[in-house]
């Protein structure tokens, strides 16, 4: 039901009673916090507000009250009710995960048109009484209607899904890290960011003047880091290479150079680090709102791929997101429809990927396609177009028709939506950390724990 109907003075009667139930999330706590300026960390699920060395994510007192206003201002009497006196007690804290149902009784109309309403909000899976009192209203003077469809939504701006992949990365030994060429502040920045975390070992490659003045810079100590001399760019990259094939590290990470030359090195015919897949990049992104990490590939490396390299393309990304936690990851193929045109070479790309995943060419995931971006992340559209598919509507990868598209896509994600974007290159023999220069600490850090999370997957041969 879209339409609330309030009731006037006159409509209501000792013994009507309304209720509403709500679950707290953490989001909601969020929100809270910022609308009513309460910063007290003791409601905010990453802070330690009491020093017992764990967050609380305590509801504010007027969360649980805020149901009450909730219900007389929604339902009974509803639209137009002013507020007029409370007198609440609260018995038991809330907290994030608590689900909540709030009721409230008209007890007493008084002559000067106010109403008072016995109120009571419970912890619904144990009946516990968490708040209980009486509020006085004034009851509106005129029915009102409210179309609810029509009230702004709220996205919450907080990236979760970073959150539990650093808490995901954290406990693993630190990986062994080669840096190329990490002579600005973003990227020596990054890289020592993520060692602090603990989350990789860095052994800094370049020249080592311009890595000590970036230091110098960001006030960073560079005691205990190893730095290796290097003249240039590609000699950077080429002894990264050499580390990795010795052992010595485990994932490249890129610092101030230029894509190409990296990954020259990395595909360098000797010494390189081929595997017999193409490299593709990934993205990783949280994005506000969505209930899942959202993986977007390529934007970075293969600018026109045919249908052999967009295999790869898939495959890779699959290989990621078990990496990450998705067991059976869903791929929607984007191009601009979703019917196959002949003259639409992404649409037929996108349906030969599909019946390649269902004769076992690409593995480890479901994968259909062509999708238009609506109908592969949008269950509402996804069903308005009378699409049946077990990806359409709840898709985690999406993989672009070429560079320019899924470069765009992603950009309008971080750019637009908020999101946060981790970047990575898969298909070489180690996971290679691409960051760029408009990056903040929360990607690089992001993108290193996707990297150390992947490594970790290859080294206990659950991927490749």
């Amino acid at each position: 039901m879209n339409t609330l109907q309030s009731r006037t003075y006159d409509d209501l009667t000792v013994g009507d009673e309304a209720s509403l139930a709500r679950l707290c999330t953490v989001d909601d706590l969020y929100a809270f916090s910022v609308a009513s300026g309460n910063l007290n960390p003791l409601h905010l699920a990453t802070y330690d507000g009491d020093g017992d060395g764990k967050p609380e994510a305590i509801a504010p007192a007027l969360w649980p009250a805020g149901l009450v206003s909730a219900v007389l201002g929604s339902i009974l009497p509803g639209g137009g009710t002013r507020i007029r006196r409370t007198d609440l007690a609260f018995h038991i804290p809330v907290v994030a995960g608590d689900e909540l149902k709030a009721t409230v009784c008209v007890v007493e109309k008084l002559d000067k048109g106010e109403v008072v309403f016995n109120t009571k909000v419970r912890r619904v899976s144990d009946e516990a009484l968490v708040l209980s009192g009486e509020v006085t209203v004034k009851p509106p003077e005129h029915r009102i209607e409210i179309d609810t469809l029509k009230i702004p939504g709220l996205v919450v701006e907080r990236h979760r899904h970073f959150e539990a992949l650093l808490a995901r990365a954290t406990p693993l030994e630190p990986m062994p890290t080669a840096v190329v060429a990490p002579e600005d502040v973003n990227s020596l920045g990054g890289a020592l960011l993520a060692h602090e975390h603990k989350i990789i070992d860095p052994v800094l490659i370049g020249q080592p003047e311009e890595i000590k003045d970036a230091a110098s810079e960001i006030g960073a100590d560079l005691s205990g880091y190893e730095i290796i001399s290097a003249e240039s760019y590609k000699a950077a990259a080429e002894k990264a290479v050499d580390l990795v094939r010795s052992g010595r590290a485990q994932t490249l990470m890129k610092g101030h150079l230029h894509t190409d030359v990296l990954l020259r090195a990395v595909l360098r015919s000797d010494n390189g680090l081929r595997t017999g897949r193409r490299l593709s990049h990934i993205f990783v992104m949280d994005v506000p709102g969505l209930p899942r990490p959202l993986l977007v590939t390529d934007a970075a490396i293969n600018i026109d791929p045919d249908l052999e390299t967009k295999a790869d393309i898939v495959q890779n990304a699959i290989h990621l997101a078990h990496s990450i936690g998705l067991d059976s990851p869903r791929v929607g193929v984007l191009s601009a429809v979703e019917t196959v045109n002949p003259h639409m070479p992404s649409s037929v790309d996108a349906a030969l990927l599909s019946k390649m995943a269902d004769r076992g060419q690409i593995t480890g995931g479901l994968v259909d396609g062509p999708l238009a971006m609506d109908n592969a992340i949008d269950m509402g559209a996804a069903r308005t177009k009378g699409i049946s598919s077990p990806v359409a509507g709840r898709a985690d990868i999406l993989v672009a028709p070429n560079i320019d598209s899924g470069n765009m896509l992603a950009k309008q994600l971080t750019f637009i939506s908020h999101a946060e974007a981790a970047g990575i290159v898969l298909g070489a023999a180690a996971p290679i950390i691409l960051t760029s220069r408009s990056d903040n600490d929360a990607s690089r850090l992001a993108s290193c724990a996707v990297a150390a999370l992947h490594a970790q997957a290859i080294k206990e041969g659950l991927n490749g």
